[in-house]
């Protein structure tokens, strides 16, 4: 007796390379086009674009670590993302609410792989600020990391409170 295999969510993954062809056609134009470390506004008293690097994780975390955090990070982004294919292979391809934020992830965290792998850093432009005030600089790929990581928690506890109602 045969059974019938459910295809998988590995399709998704056109999302994580869409993701990190718009993250990386982005900060080819702010190497081009933008000048370092000056705000250009783009909504005045919100919205400036803003080069500049981090040669460490969110928030600028171990930038000045001495070299040895672009390694750890480009590691740590392939492990994270080589776990969350796997996982994609074995989710229903219709389970968007799993799908699409594991792609999201992996698409954020392989574009900035390749900024640490070409520059040494990432490169960011987007910073949000109000006032004095500043949010740091971010980026495409740190913008789906961000989104990816949300809807995994928010689906994640929705699917459990679901399975408890279940019982």
């Amino acid at each position: 007796m045969m059974t019938k295999v459910s295809p998988n969510a590995t399709p998704w993954l056109a999302v994580s390379a869409l993701v990190i062809v718009l993250d990386q056609l982005t900060k080819e134009w702010v190497l081009k086009a933008l000048p370092e470390y000056q705000a250009v506004p783009v909504i005045e008293g919100f919205w400036n674009w803003y080069r500049s690097y981090n040669t460490g994780a969110a928030f600028s975390f171990l930038s000045d670590a001495g070299g040895w955090q672009k390694w750890m990070f480009t590691a740590l982004a392939f492990v994270i993302s080589g776990l969350l294919t796997v996982w994609l292979s074995r989710t229903p391809r219709r389970d968007w609410r799993t799908a699409a934020p594991f792609a999201l992830v992996i698409g954020g965290a392989l574009g900035n792989v390749i900024d640490r792998l070409r520059h040494g850093h990432v490169v960011d432009f987007i910073q949000w600020h109000w006032q004095d005030h500043a949010w740091p600089a971010f980026n495409v790929a740190d913008s789906a990391i961000v989104v990816g990581a949300i809807g995994i928690a928010l689906f994640g506890l929705l699917q459990g409170k679901q399975a408890k109602e279940a019982r």
